[in-house]
């Protein structure tokens, strides 16, 4: 088993299709329309490890409940973490296109992180996780 897809409430799907691929560097998997109102969005990272990739269902809030949560499924905590294999890189090349980090980049036991927002608010972590030798035999 594999965890396939999260849902990501979203206020559109055009403006957070624009944010995720234009912005972020993702890829779009998927976009079908399912109903008038209704779309199956889903948008990956590149370079999913294994090809086994989790891939962002963008579900479209409806109604007042769901409307209210959007930006904030973390309760305002970190809820989504992006790895990554140069973070410098790919920190850089996200401002560049306005991406807004909310922290300096700090050094953590796990690796290099800092905290970013996307565009409702929900809060991401960049990851670029610290490479563990593995022990050498005795």
């Amino acid at each position: 088993m594999h965890l396939a897809h999260v849902a990501l409430l979203v206020r559109d799907y055009d403006e957070a299709l624009a944010y995720f691929v234009g912005r972020l560097g993702f890829r779009l998997v998927e976009d079908t329309p399912l109903t008038p109102s209704k779309r199956w969005v889903l948008v990956a990272p590149p370079g999913a490890p294994g090809g086994r990739e989790t891939a962002l269902l963008l579900a479209r809030a409806v109604g007042p409940e769901q409307e209210a949560a959007v930006g904030r499924q973390g309760g305002g905590r970190v809820f989504l973490f992006l790895h990554t294999d140069d973070y410098a890189r790919d920190r850089t090349g996200m401002e560049a296109r306005g991406v807004r980090f909310v922290e300096p980049t700090r050094e953590e036991p796990y690796g290099t992180v800092a905290v970013f927002e996307d565009l409702y608010g929900n809060r991401w972590d960049l990851v670029q996780p610290r490479v563990v030798a593995p022990p050498t035999p005795a």
